[in-house]
C-alpha cells in the first residue's frame, strides 16, 4: 500500500445540505473518527428542487474554526473558469497559513453546469480543459514557491504577482481523473489522485491506477508517494429498503459522465436524473449487513486505494456517522487499517 496509512473520510454533501447544516456534520464526523471531510465547490447543484450549493472557500474556513483534527479538502474544485488559478493560490494559501497541515487542493477540469452559468462561455473540449488544468496547476506551485511571478501561458498570465501569506510547506493537490490521460497527469504533478467509485474494477485496476503509476514515474517520483483518494457512495442502514430508497436522490450519478459534463441548466439535469432513478443503486454499495459491506469496499482498498471518502446519500446524515463510526469505521480500521 505504500508509505501511506489508510485513511477514512466524510464527503460533505453539499448539493444535498445547506452551510449550517454542512458544518455540524462536519464537527460530528470528526467526533466519530473520520480522517478527513471533502466538500465539492459546486455553482449550481446537479438538481434544482431542494438543491444547495455552498461557496466550498468560505466554507472550508468556517469548517476549519469548528473543528481541531480533521483533514479538509475539495473534491473537487475546478481552478480554471469561475476561478483564476492566482485566487484560488491565494485562499489555499491562507487555508493552509490557518490550518497547517491539515488542508488539501482537490481540482479537476470541471463541467459546464458550474462555469457557462458564471462565464456565459461555451464550454470546451476535454483536451482544452485538461490543458487549462494542467497550466493552471504550474502557475498555482510557482505562486506558492516564488515570489513576482511573470506567467505567460495560453491561458493564464500574472505580473510580478507574489502570494504574501503561504505555508511553509505548500498545501497538496489532489487530482481528480475519469479516465488515464488525466490520472497520468495526477501522477505527474499531483500529490494525489481522487476519482470515484462503482465503475467496474477494470476501469481502476487496467487504466486508472497505473496511469498514476506512469505519470509519476516519468516525474521522477516515487509512486507510491501519491495517495490514492477515492470517494466511495455508501448506501448503509440496517434497514435493506430504505437504503436503496436513499439512492433516488442521487440518480444523476446514473447518467454517462460524458452526457452530464456538457449539461448547464440544474433544472435539465434534475429532468435527465428522474428518467433513469430505478437505476441510481446501481452506483452506490447498498447493505445492511455490516461484514457484507466490509466485503463491498474490500476490492477498492485491494486495488490500493489508500484514502477512502465515504459520501451517504440520505436525509439522516447524523444517524449514518454515528452508525458507520460503530459498525463500519472499527471493521476497516482493524483488518487494513
Amino acid at each position: 500500500m505504500g508509505k501511506h496509512p489508510l485513511k477514512l473520510g466524510y464527503k460533505a454533501s453539499a448539493e444535498q445540505f445547506g452551510p449550517r447544516e454542512l458544518l455540524d456534520y462536519t464537527v460530528e464526523a470528526e467526533n466519530a473518527g473520520f480522517d478527513s471531510v471533502w466538500i465539492s465547490d459546486h455553482f449550481q447543484p446537479w438538481r434544482h428542487t431542494n438543491g444547495h450549493a455552498p461557496q466550498a472557500l468560505v466554507w472550508l474556513g468556517a469548517a476549519g474554526e469548528r473543528t481541531k483534527r480533521v483533514e479538509l479538502g475539495t473534491s473537487v474544485l475546478t481552478p480554471t473558469f469561475r476561478y483564476q488559478p492566482a485566487i484560488i493560490a491565494q485562499a489555499f494559501g491562507t487555508l493552509g497559513v490557518l490550518y497547517p497541515d491539515r488542508v488539501i487542493l482537490g481540482i479537476g477540469s470541471g463541467e459546464s453546469l458550474n462555469e457557462v452559468a458564471v462565464t456565459a462561455a461555451d464550454f470546451p473540449e476535454p483536451k482544452e480543459r485538461l490543458a487549462r488544468l494542467r497550466e493552471s496547476v504550474a502557475l498555482i506551485k510557482q505562486l506558492w514557491t516564488e515570489d513576482l511571478v511573470n506567467f505567460d501561458g495560453q491561458y493564464y498570465k500574472t505580473k510580478n504577482a507574489t502570494i504574501y501569506d503561504k505555508p511553509k510547506k505548500p498545501v497538496p493537490i489532489y487530482i481528480g481523473a475519469g479516465g488515464p490521460v488525466a490520472a497520468k497527469f495526477a501522477g505527474r504533478a499531483g500529490d494525489g489522485f481522487i476519482c470515484t467509485s462503482g465503475k467496474g474494477d477494470e476501469l481502476y485496476r487496467d487504466k486508472l491506477l497505473p496511469a498514476v503509476e506512469e505519470g509519476a514515474k516519468a516525474a521522477n517520483k516515487n509512486p507510491d508517494d501519491i495517495e490514492r483518494t477515492i470517494e466511495i457512495k455508501v448506501a448503509f442502514d440496517t434497514n435493506r429498503e430504505h437504503a436503496l430508497a436513499d439512492t433516488r436522490i442521487w440518480s444523476a450519478l446514473a447518467l454517462p459522465a460524458e452526457d452530464k459534463v456538457n449539461i448547464h441548466d440544474a433544472r435539465e439535469m434534475e429532468r435527465r436524473a428522474e428518467d433513469v432513478a430505478d437505476q441510481a443503486h446501481r452506483r452506490w454499495l447498498v447493505s445492511s449487513d455490516p461484514e457484507e459491506h466490509i466485503e463491498q469496499i474490500r476490492p477498492y482498498i485491494e486495488l490500493g486505494f489508500t484514502h477512502l471518502i465515504f459520501h451517504y446519500p440520505g436525509d439522516d446524515q447524523s444517524r449514518f456517522l454515528q452508525l458507520y463510526s460503530k459498525e463500519i469505521l472499527p471493521r476497516l480500521r482493524s483488518r487494513w487499517g
